[in-house]
């Protein structure tokens, strides 16, 4: 029996009651919906775990990476989001996968972009289709749904249009159960917008895609959008429970870590987890609550009170007591082992190469399985 006390630390582990139960909760939503979930495998970038969403079929997804793409259509994946804006340079990683009879679907905002594939398609002769990008709310790219250049750029993909695509990336910093809500319709009514200005236009738009894990739960009505993407909700973050989306007993990665030595003039506990092991990434540090680099919890998954992780070197990270709090350092020997919660799942996950998974929160919970993760482009 091997379990979180065996392996060395630092180790990210995954509680797959807490991920099932996470990826449950999304689906019956929008099943209620009467939406189809294209899930997002940025966050896990784990074949093992989109089983557990695809019940051991493979799905729809989305990818941020070329190198995720060819991975999951390794593990028979055929229906596939290339969700980052395309380099042309890049196409003939695109068009070998649509070779290997991959439904491969690529993303452009830009008459550029749009120009790049539809040459390199007739040049080929292979057919790469392209969703347009619509800025919902100026959090990055994109056009918008009034831009004349949406219709510009859809009449040069002209057989290579399969649709629009939204992004809500402002429902990051909705902080209140309203503004998450307006997130959700604005980026359901910018998109489903832009859908009817090319239907006007004589154009096709079978695909409106949506999605953000914090607008996909806030979601009420999706009349006229055809698919939903989310990916971080599979394991949730301390970002997302700062949003209200969930809790932090609904987090399901975590970084394994060991005490390691103390300051007791500065109220410093150290351990083996630096930033390379739980990332740098500090999303909190604007929420209300800043939980520094991440909650602390005991082997077990309990929250130890007001301990956050406040400094992270490269391979050393920081334990003290919440500002302001009541609660004294505990006393933590040597050896001791504790869980980190992290900020966002996506960048701590992407320091390891595989999921320590757990079943259970007893004592010293069992490893019950590894599983491995792509990184890279």
């Amino acid at each position: 029996m091997i379990t979180l006390d065996t392996p060395d630390t630092p180790f990210v582990v995954v509680d797959a009651t807490r991920l099932d139960r996470n990826i449950q909760r999304l689906q019956h939503h929008l099943d209620t919906l009467g939406v189809p979930l294209r899930l997002h495998v940025k966050t896990s970038k784990s074949i093992d775990v989109a089983r557990r969403v695809h019940a051991d079929e493979p799905g729809p997804i989305t990818v941020s990476t070329l190198g995720e793409a060819e991975y999951f259509a390794d593990a028979g994946y055929r229906d596939i989001l290339y969700a980052v804006g395309i380099d042309p340079h890049k196409l003939p990683r695109v068009a070998a996968l649509i070779a290997r009879g991959v439904d491969l679907t690529v993303l452009l905002d830009s008459s550029a972009q749009a120009e790049a594939v539809t040459g390199f398609s007739r040049e080929h002769g292979v057919r790469i289709p392209a969703l347009i990008e619509i800025d919902c709310d100026g959090h990055r790219g994109g056009v918008a749904p009034s831009d004349p250049a949406l219709v510009e750029i859809a009449q040069i993909l002209v057989d290579n249009l399969a649709g629009v695509l939204g992004h809500a990336g402002e429902s990051y910093f909705a902080y209140t159960p309203d503004a998450l809500r307006k997130a959700a319709e604005n980026e359901r009514d910018a998109t489903v917008g832009a859908a009817h200005v090319l239907g006007i236009a004589g154009l096709p738009c079978p695909v409106v895609s949506v999605g953000s894990t914090p607008t996909a739960h806030s979601a009420l009505d999706l009349a006229g959008v055809t698919e939903v993407r989310a990916g971080n909700y599979v394991f949730f973050d301390l970002v997302m429970a700062g949003l209200g989306i969930c809790t932090p007993d609904d987090l399901a990665l975590s970084v394994a870590v060991t005490v390691i030595g103390h300051q007791p003039a500065k109220n410093w506990i150290i351990t083996d987890g630096g930033w390379m092991a739980t990332s740098r990434d500090r999303g909190t540090q604007n929420q209300p609550v800043d939980q520094g680099y991440g909650l602390v919890t005991t082997l077990a998954g309990q929250p130890i009170p007001d301990l956050i992780m406040t400094g992270a070197s490269q391979e050393h990270g920081i334990l003290t007591p919440r500002p302001g709090t009541t609660h004294l350092t505990p006393d933590l020997p040597i050896g001791t082992r504790l869980r980190i919660l992290p900020n966002h799942a996506c960048a701590t996950a992407a320091q390891h190469h595989r999921y320590h998974v757990i079943n259970d929160a007893s004592t010293t919970p069992v490893i019950d399985a590894v599983w491995t993760r792509h990184n890279g482009w």
